[in-house]
């Protein structure tokens, strides 16, 4: 199979993943691996970096009526926008604290300190299929008790309380090191457990992405542009890994407007559980693959 072959299989499915409560990286990260990719190697990140772009993209093509009504609401009701914004930074400021916590103690205590890792990168817990599969487990598991709170529908309000935020942001501060704990599935799951209607926790999840993903999108970028030493090789392998990663970004963008209007379709039918089963059965997938020496 031809790179760029592989590379339109990775970006479909990237744009589907992303986007559902089903972890993108757990299902990108096994794709590679059955076709002899290295989902560690600089290449495949940038690469997964503009898949991640592209989805961004589409999240805020399919949402953007719906946040401009919130962020921009009718005169009486003006703070309402302010609100909500405040609530996504503090939402996002709990995400940084956690996220980047928790990477630290993995890179610099467990992978450098315990197994003696010359240098510990997070991406090194890419090659772990064990760990993609339990993430995978407990994203499901969570999905499927959130779906448990989401009954009383017509009674829920529409507005996020500040510890409601900080509690979204710590969950999806919680999925940012591990893959396979899906991030939308995680903080919408907080949302409706916190008592949030089924369509405004998708799009606060959603906008907590938006906000998120552009940080992620720098991090990744300038340890790649680290990774590849010199200027004037720098520029020359960027250039190659530009074409492939441009050509995926719109793929997944593409994808990931498909992915959105499944998921709207399934939260309105009130079918969430029906995510948490998948992700329990992938993560199965994810085991036997391990299992078999994938």
């Amino acid at each position: 199979m031809g790179f760029y072959a592989k590379v339109f299989i990775l970006a479909l499915i990237q744009g589907a993943a992303e986007l559902l409560p089903v972890s993108s990286s757990a299902h990108v990260i096994l794709a590679e691996k059955l076709m002899g990719l290295d989902p560690s190697r600089p290449d495949m990140v940038f690469l997964l970096v503009m898949l991640h772009t592209g989805t961004m993209f589409a999240a805020i093509v399919y949402f953007w009526s719906s946040w401009k009504a919130l962020l921009f609401p009718p005169p009486e009701h003006a703070g309402s926008g302010r609100r909500f914004m405040l609530m996504i930074l503090l939402a996002t400021a709990a995400t940084g604290f956690l996220g980047l916590g928790l990477q630290h103690v993995i890179e610099r205590v467990v992978l450098e300190g315990f197994l003696q890792h010359p240098k510990g990168e997070i991406e090194q817990l890419f090659r772990s299929l064990p760990l993609i599969g339990s993430a995978l487990t407990a994203a499901g598991l969570l999905i499927l008790l959130s779906s448990r709170f989401s009954s009383q529908e017509g009674k829920r309000s529409a507005e996020v309380s500040p510890r409601l935020a900080l509690v979204i942001g710590l969950v999806q501060g919680l999925c940012l090191p591990f893959r396979g704990f899906s991030r939308s599935g995680a903080t919408i799951s907080a949302g409706l457990m916190g008592g949030l209607p089924r369509k405004f926790a998708e799009e606060f999840s959603f906008a907590l992405a938006v906000v998120l993903t552009p940080p992620l999108i720098a991090r990744e970028g300038w340890k790649l542009w680290k990774l590849l030493h010199a200027p004037e090789g720098a520029n020359a392998q960027l250039l190659e890994l530009l074409l492939p990663g441009l050509i995926g970004m719109a793929l997944s963008f593409l994808s990931g407007l498909a992915a959105l209007r499944l998921l709207s379709a399934v939260l309105a039918r009130g079918r969430w559980a029906w995510f948490g089963i998948y992700c329990l059965a992938f993560a199965a997938m994810v085991f036997i693959a391990a299992w078999q020496g994938v």
